[in-house]
């Protein structure tokens, strides 16, 4: 699907598209996305861990609001940038492409690409205590680097977008916590 019929297209980050989007845009501003909830709910085998040792990475999962950041695709790039993002977020099929409702700061409420985690499928992991997540981000590492990177670069562009997001928060200080012992 191109998308065709949707006049400005924006695609939605709430973890690693939000620091290292990898694609060209015109405009980015924070953004909110309406009825997900930003989880760590994904094993991962490929980018923060293996098969043998699965990391964890974050979804969207059904349920509140998350606040990321919203990019802006220029549409005579759009084909190379929706290649671009399916070969990166679609590698093993955990996410589903979809159009969703997002408030982007300044343009307000617009339908925008965003990648839902998949809840039946194999790598869905939802449910973990913060105890469980933490061993796991804190010791994990894949082809993209390790665990606890992904995480700090994801409460670090938070808080640049000065969004606080107290699971997160506490997650990340369990984190530093596992490592430093």
């Amino acid at each position: 699907m191109d998308y065709a019929e949707i006049d400005e297209l924006w695609v939605f980050g709430y973890g690693s598209l939000m620091w290292r989007p990898g694609f060209n845009f015109v405009e980015k501003a924070a953004a909110k996305c309406l009825g997900y909830k930003r989880k760590f709910c994904i094993k991962s085998v490929v980018y923060r861990g293996t098969a043998e040792n699965p990391g964890l990475v974050l979804g969207l999962d059904k349920g509140g609001n998350t606040h990321g950041m919203a990019f802006k695709i220029a549409n005579d790039e759009r084909a190379q940038v929706l290649e671009y993002l399916r070969d990166r977020e679609l590698v093993t099929s955990v996410y589903s492409e979809q159009i969703q409702a997002i408030e982007i700061e300044g343009h307000g409420v617009v339908q925008g690409l965003v990648y839902v985690a998949i809840q039946d499928h194999k790598q869905y992991i939802g449910g973990l205590s913060l105890a469980e997540q933490a061993e796991i981000i804190a010791f994990s590492n894949g082809q993209a680097g390790a665990g606890f990177d992904y995480l700090y670069s994801t409460c670090q562009s938070l808080r640049a977008l000065n969004i606080f997001d107290p699971e997160l928060a506490e997650l990340e200080d369990r984190v530093k916590k596992l490592i430093e012992a």
